[in-house]
């Protein structure tokens, strides 16, 4: 038994216990990584008037954040092939609550993109791993991976009202630091009860992991091609409205910062629950149903945070647009279904690096386009690129390419 639970394999040789624990911690893990990123976003406003910067400027910044977070994907999964799930998560974990407090003490905002782009490298470690963790551990991945991504909405739900109270009483640095009070202690817990993971990997050099050839073959493969495009759509959206939904509700639509981060956490809050249905829809429905679905909810709802007047209307826009951006529980297990188990780790990690990376300009474009263009520009073309989404996946359907 021992030795059985040391590898971690699949459902049968793992207790029903333990299983759990996994899948919640590893959800707490990504809860902090997602916490230290979005802690940013509420404080944006602050940020640009101590440091005297543009929002194009801010957005480089945070692009730069999304941009390591997706580089650092599929090294996590080469790392955790040789070093374990484990080790690889706990460094995440830790990572993440060493720069942002990093991020909370820089003097000059050149430091500040550093500090934030490091903060990326290490949160970007855990979800590929994570992802590939369960993957060995449940039958039904779409709903475990909803579940597990019920940290980022959870973080979603908290992080944006936290630093913003705390950022207009205090200052944005302790609003931003606050991601090591939430760190910290989900380190210990996840060192504590996460037993070690066994490498599949453990012995072969890293070069031939990094070869181009193969990963190319992987990359243009018509099962793992045609929903790439589309996540690259789907981040660049998501990421732009993560990033500067606070900022579009205080400018655009003239809310007090703390309201807009209280909208800003309901929009999470329609995630945590968009996120398990979602999941549960793919492994029913099928995976490019639900994508599609929530594709289509997406475009309706960032359109109608430009377009839609009132109370009522930026609660529609809420839920729609909440629902939209969590088509990554659906579309994460569409990979895992095209790769083999010994190409999960690596392979699912350079998936995640490929769409992350391109859907992390998300946050400088829609910081150009609202300095270029305003605010409800900038909007309504993430709402038309979530759109386009929808009408590829409806073509592929209908044209039966295969893909």
């Amino acid at each position: 038994m021992a030795g059985d639970t040391a590898r971690l394999g699949r459902t049968d040789r793992v207790s029903w216990r333990y299983r759990h624990t996994v899948l919640a911690l590893c959800m707490l893990a990504f809860f902090v990584t997602y916490f230290g990123r979005l802690a940013i976003s509420p404080v944006v406003p602050l940020i640009i008037a101590d440091f005297d910067v543009s929002n194009t400027a801010v957005g480089v910044a945070l692009s730069g954040m999304w941009l390591a977070y997706g580089v650092s994907q599929f090294p996590s999964g080469i790392l955790a092939d040789r070093y374990g799930e484990r080790r690889v998560i706990l460094v995440a974990v830790g990572g993440t609550a060493a720069m942002s407090v990093l991020i909370a003490v820089v003097p000059v905002f050149p430091a500040f993109v550093v500090a934030a782009v490091l903060l990326g490298l290490a949160a970007g470690l855990h979800y590929a791993v994570a992802t590939t963790l369960l993957s060995r551990t449940f039958d039904d991945l779409g709903t475990a991976v909803g579940l597990h991504a019920l940290g980022s909405p959870l973080a979603g739900l908290t992080a944006p009202v936290a630093a913003a109270w705390v950022g207009v009483r205090y200052g944005w640095r302790p609003g931003v630091a606050l991601a090591a009070l939430v760190g910290v202690p989900v380190f210990v817990v996840f060192a504590r009860r996460i037993r070690p993971t066994e490498p599949r990997r453990p012995d072969q050099p890293m070069r031939e992991r990094l070869r181009l050839g193969p990963l190319v073959e992987l990359l243009s493969r018509p099962a793992i091609l045609l929903p790439l495009v589309v996540a690259m759509i789907g981040t660049y959206v998501t990421q732009g409205v993560i990033s500067f939904l606070p900022t579009f509700l205080v400018e655009f639509r003239g809310y007090s910062p703390s309201a807009a981060g209280a909208v800003f956490s309901g929009f999470f809050l329609v995630r945590a629950g968009a996120q398990v249905g979602i999941g549960r829809l793919s492994d029913r429905a099928g995976r490019d149903s639900a994508i599609g679905a929530a594709m289509v909810a997406g475009a309706l709802g960032v359109a109608g945070f430009v377009a839609l007047p009132g109370g009522l209307g930026l609660v529609a826009a809420v839920l729609l647009a909440g629902s939209g951006s969590s088509f990554f529980s659906a579309i994460d297990p569409r990979f895992m279904d095209a790769l083999s188990d010994d190409e999960r780790g690596a392979g699912f990690g350079l998936v995640r690096t490929a769409y992350t990376v391109v859907g992390s300009a998300g946050s400088v474009g829609v910081g150009l386009a609202a300095d270029l263009f305003g605010w409800g520009v900038s909007f309504g073309i993430l709402a038309g690129l979530f759109g386009v989404s929808a009408l590829v996946l409806a073509g592929n359907g209908l044209l039966g390419t295969g893909y």
